[in-house]
Formats: C-alpha cells, sequence, structure tokens
C-alpha cells in the first residue's frame, strides 16, 4: 500500500479506505482535520458540508485540478483546499504517443491487425516534422509536452489563458495548427476553450489532442466537426461526463454515455480512460505531496 509506505517515511499513519468520499462516508473522516481525496470524486456541497459536520478542515487533493470541488464553498464554510504538483513527464510523454497514434491512423491499423488483415491502409500516415503544433496551456505539462515536440522537429505555436504576454494568440494558434493539444486548467473561463466557433475554425484535417480537462472541449461540436470530415482525428484521454464511466467496467452494460459511445465508434478517435498521469512515478509523487500538505497544514505553515 503506497499510502502506509510513504506515511512510514513521512512518520506518519494515515487511515485509508476505499469507500467514496460523500455525505454517507464522511463519518470515516470525524477525528481527522485533514482528508486526502482523488481527482476521481465528485466532492458536491453537501459532501463538504458533511466532512465540515465531522471536524475537516482541510482537503488535499490527489491532482493538479481542483473543478471537482467547489473551492469557494469550501472556503465559506471553513474547509481550505490544496493540491499536488506530480512529475509532468507521464502525461507529456503519454500525450506525444497519443498524437503519434492519431496522425499514423494507429485505431484502424491494430483493429484491421487485430482480425489479420494486413493490408496497407490507404490513408498514409503524417509525420510531426511536417507539422504545426499548437499547444494550449504552457505550465510544467505543457512545457514538458513543447520540449518533447522540439526533438521531432515540428514547429510549435504556444498559447497560454494565464498569461498577459502568449505568445501566439488562442485564435492565431487555432487557425495555424495541423494538432491542437490542451493543457489547461479546466475553469469557468476555460470551458469549451474549444468551443464550436473555434472548432469550425480549425484547419481542415487537423487533429484534437486532449490530456487536460474534458470539458475544455465542446463534445457535440468535435463529433460534428469529425463526421463531416472537416477534422481528420481526435485523441482524447479525457472527455465531459467521464464521471461514473471512466474507472468502471462496462463491458457487460450498456453504456449510458451517448457521446462516448459515439466518438468510440468513430474510426478516427482514440479513446482512453483518463489514464495519462497514471505511473507509478507519477502516483508515489501525489501520495508523498498530499501526506505533505497535510503536515504542512497541521504545523501551519499553509493556510
Amino acid at each position: 500500500m503506497l499510502f502506509r509506505a510513504v506515511g512510514d517515511r513521512l512518520g506518519v499513519s494515515p487511515s485509508v479506505t476505499a469507500a467514496t468520499v460523500d455525505e454517507t462516508t464522511a463519518e470515516l473522516a470525524r477525528g481527522s482535520r485533514c482528508i486526502s481525496v482523488s481527482h476521481k470524486n465528485q466532492i458536491t456541497d453537501a459532501t463538504l458540508h458533511a466532512l465540515s459536520g465531522v471536524g475537516v478542515e482541510y482537503i488535499s487533493t490527489r491532482s493538479v485540478g481542483y473543478d471537482h470541488i467547489d473551492v469557494e464553498y469550501a472556503s465559506r464554510i471553513g474547509i481550505s483546499v490544496g493540491n499536488v504538483a506530480y512529475s509532468p513527464n507521464g502525461v507529456a510523454d503519454y500525450t506525444l504517443m497519443l498524437m503519434l497514434m492519431a496522425v499514423r491512423h494507429m485505431k484502424s491499423t491494430i483493429r484491421r491487425t487485430d482480425s489479420h488483415d494486413y493490408r496497407l491502409s490507404g490513408s498514409r500516415g503524417k509525420e510531426l516534422r511536417d507539422l504545426t503544433v499548437g499547444v494550449i496551456g504552457t505550465g510544467r505539462i505543457g512545457t514538458a509536452v513543447i520540449d518533447r515536440l522540439r526533438g521531432f522537429g515540428c514547429r510549435i505555436l504556444t498559447h497560454d489563458e494565464r498569461s498577459a504576454s502568449s505568445v501566439t494568440a488562442l485564435d492565431e494558434l487555432i487557425d495555424q495548427s495541423d494538432i491542437v493539444t490542451l493543457h489547461t486548467p479546466l475553469t469557468t473561463g476555460t470551458h469549451h476553450l474549444l468551443d464550436r466557433d473555434r472548432i469550425e475554425r480549425m484547419k481542415p484535417g487537423s487533429y484534437v489532442v486532449n490530456t487536460g480537462r474534458g470539458a475544455l472541449l465542446d463534445t457535440e461540436a468535435l463529433i460534428a466537426a469529425l463526421e463531416d470530415g472537416r477534422l481528420a482525428g481526435a485523441a482524447l484521454d479525457v472527455l465531459e461526463g467521464e464521471e461514473g464511466v471512466f474507472y468502471s467496467d462496462s463491458s457487460s452494460t450498456v453504456l449510458k454515455h451517448q457521446l462516448l459511445a459515439h466518438l468510440q465508434r468513430l474510426p478516427n478517435v482514440l479513446i482512453t480512460p483518463h489514464s495519462a498521469y497514471y505511473t507509478d512515478h507519477a502516483l508515489k509523487d501525489t501520495v508523498e505531496n498530499s501526506i505533505t500538505n497535510c503536515l504542512n497544514f497541521e504545523s501551519g505553515k499553509t493556510a
């Protein structure tokens, strides 16, 4: 158990439960001022209220993003929220893998070879050195993606909503990029950052890669652009409405997420279940930094 191993090294004995954090399980946290939660858990206001009622004052989320927690409401009822940093390399590596798989039509290739059809496809692949890649979001992960892209010799455009001195205007990046990859936090300002209008103005034959957050992208608009042939493909590790679907086994049930089911039927769309972060190195980072957050809170080093 990673929590126990890291806890022993840091001199603490964490209480670990597999139960989902909600108002019915908040009682498990009684006696603890700090809890650590996964990004998989949507922490509702009712859950926050219940946690406050049993004495929780600090939530350390084992993720970079806060979009699964209403941080403002938490603050109003006396709960501070902290996030963690972890190695960006796993997500950056995964992003490059998805790019390469998309431009080489890997989904259809794997499907054909799994059926023992070894003919070449009529659609030839592309080389990254011949393409312009637009990177939206230049934080730790976006920067790591840029570092890797330089080795392929492609033209790189960058934009960051958080930077007034962003190198490239967003619409200019969208107009010129053969691949648009998303690495910006999900906020009210970045929800559907790639909306219908921006997707429609993307270069014909271009690709979208998203390893950030699903709601950065208007999924219905993406499907429309893929189906009418304006976009060549998409590679998505995150999706709007993934909660309750990703990380569960739906192999023997009817998939209720209709947009996901639609995307998976398309031969030029790669879907993975929010797993870009899932490496041994990154998980160790998240657990260690989450426990450290709690220790800092207890010692008064964080608000």
